[in-house]
């Protein structure tokens, strides 16, 4: 677990500064603007189809089944499941697309029924929003297949490629806007999406040979697990659906709040997206496969000590990212998007979504180890439960507090449904570990890490407020990022080794062992 770990934390990471990167090159090249907006609205439905098919499919239900099938009846039934599966959502995934396709005109307005209203264009954005929505709606078919292989390279113990894929996806659209015409405005961008789609899928293709792939053009659905994928399929969908509504939701009340808020949130939602890839779906991914095995063979009890270390691990990297994140937002916003098209009113824009956005942030990444304890487990009807109840709750309160409170209302709402969803995760999935994950050593350490980033936090201050004011070093500076992230980072560290935090000297042992291979 600790090397698929490791390769899939530098993917990732990879991934998020690329990620970031991209972030950079949009802002920098098209600003926080109402055509902007338009981009991020043609994203929702494309992503959206992909999202309620491939990725129902891979997390809760493709992998366990896979690993059991090929444990118990070897490879050739096991790729001939892969086949079919990849077949039909395939399938389902183009007449999904091609549905959306022809009712875009109708659904589009409705996502964002604000947008372009305060600039007097409404008419002609929504139409561009149309247009490249329907443009976009290859990367779901693309993606669909591609998402589908890394599931079963994932499951064959294989990340590399699988790792790769994302960094060319995002190197495709930071190409596109730097490289294609200006004339062409957020349209470059689209062609940057449909072109790291393709790369998506292209880098991985090697890697089924290597493991043995077989691939071929079945259909049938009387194999058995076949039925059984479908019937985990159904309660993820609802569960994957409820999470792009809560995306949609801060798309609709965003359009309604302003020009330029759709992309504001997209901007912080990007940033906060960063720790939360690199810190907890890095490792929930990782760790998926070995779940599935151990939970095949093994039942609840041999998940129950993977779970607990990989949700230790988590919150002891998350929970100091989230108050650092929440301390530094100014600072971390201008240092990454303040220059060319992005000024200094969209920066407050961002800055204001990710102070609320970055309370929920060790929330999103525990869900991601939370709910695949579920899945191993054959339940994807409880965590798909909670799923929509979070999603209500986050409609609830962005209808709430959006008059008031505008963008920082609609984040605030979402960290609240995220933490309530994350806490009701580890209830349930304790209680049906009979209260073993729930542990003392899982105790400790969550009360070391947040004792630990409570004092890191005491020493922020004191460092942001001996800049405030300076000329050229100010709270703001990416100077004060520096510090606040080094400085920061070197408190924690210190602290939770003080305190003989397990998940700390687990690292700082890790670390030095992997010095020392180096030199040797």
């Amino acid at each position: 677990m600790a090397g698929a770990a490791l390769l899939l934390g530098l993917a990732f990471l990879g991934s998020r500064l690329l990620g970031a990167a991209r972030a950079v090159v949009i802002a920098d090249q098209y600003g926080a603007t109402v055509e902007l907006d338009a981009f991020w609205v043609a994203m929702r439905l494309p992503d959206l189809v992909f999202q309620l098919l491939a990725g129902a499919t891979l997390a809760s239900a493709f992998i366990p089944v896979f690993a059991r099938v090929l444990g118990e009846r070897g490879d050739y039934a096991a790729w001939r499941l892969a086949s079919i599966v990849l077949n039909w959502v395939l399938i389902g995934t183009i007449a999904l697309s091609a549905v959306v396709f022809l009712c875009a005109h109708w659904i589009v307005p409705a996502l964002a029924p604000g947008l372009g209203e305060d600039s007097g264009v409404q008419e002609a954005v929504l139409a561009d929003a149309v247009l490249l929505t329907r443009l976009l709606l290859l990367s779901p078919i693309l993606f669909a297949v591609s998402g589908m292989l890394t599931g079963m390279l994932h499951a064959r113990q294989h990340f590399l490629l699988p790792g790769i894929s994302p960094m060319l996806y995002n190197l495709a659209i930071i190409l596109g806007a730097l490289l294609l015409p200006a004339h062409l405005g957020v349209e470059a961008l689209v062609i940057g999406v449909l072109a790291g789609s393709g790369a998506h899928l292209l880098v991985q293709l090697p890697a089924l040979t290597a493991v043995g792939a077989r691939l071929r053009p079945a259909l049938s659905l009387r194999d058995p697990a076949v039925r059984e994928v479908l019937r985990l399929m159904g309660p993820r969908m609802l569960g994957l659906a409820a999470a792009q509504i809560n995306l949609i939701a801060l798309t609709f009340f965003g359009s309604l709040v302003g020009d330029s808020s759709i992309s504001a949130l997209n901007f912080a939602w990007l940033i906060l997206m960063f720790p939360v890839g690199l810190f907890g779906m890095s490792l929930a991914t990782a760790i998926f496969p070995t779940l599935a095995e151990r939970a095949a063979t093994g039942g609840a009890e041999a998940v129950e000590w993977m779970v607990s270390r990989a949700l230790r691990f988590t919150l002891f990297l998350t929970i100091p990212a989230s108050v650092g994140m929440l301390m530094l937002r100014d600072s971390i916003v201008k240092t990454l998007l303040e220059h060319g098209a992005f000024d200094a009113a969209a920066t407050q824009l961002v800055s204001d979504a990710l102070l609320f956005y970055s309370v929920g942030l060790f929330a999103h990444a525990a869900i991601e180890i939370l709910s695949r304890g579920f899945y191993v487990l054959g339940d994807t009807r409880t965590p798909v439960a909670l799923a929509i109840a979070s999603m209500l709750t986050n409609l609830i309160l962005a209808a709430a507090l959006v008059d008031g409170m505008e963008l920082r209302g609609l984040a605030l709402a979402l960290s609240v449904a995220t933490i309530g969803e994350a806490v009701l995760l580890f209830a349930l999935l304790n209680l049906r570990l009979r209260g073993r994950l729930g542990s003392r050593a899982l105790l400790t350490s969550v009360g070391k890490t947040v004792l630990a980033a409570a004092l890191m936090a005491q020493v922020l201050f004191v460092l942001l407020t001996l800049l405030e004011g300076e000329p050229r070093f100010g709270a703001d500076s990416p100077f004060a990022l520096a510090v606040g992230v080094i400085g920061g980072g070197v408190v924690y560290g210190a602290i939770c080794l003080i305190l003989r935090h397990e998940e700390a000297s687990a690292l700082l042992e890790r670390i030095e062992q992997r010095l020392g291979a180096l030199r040797r």
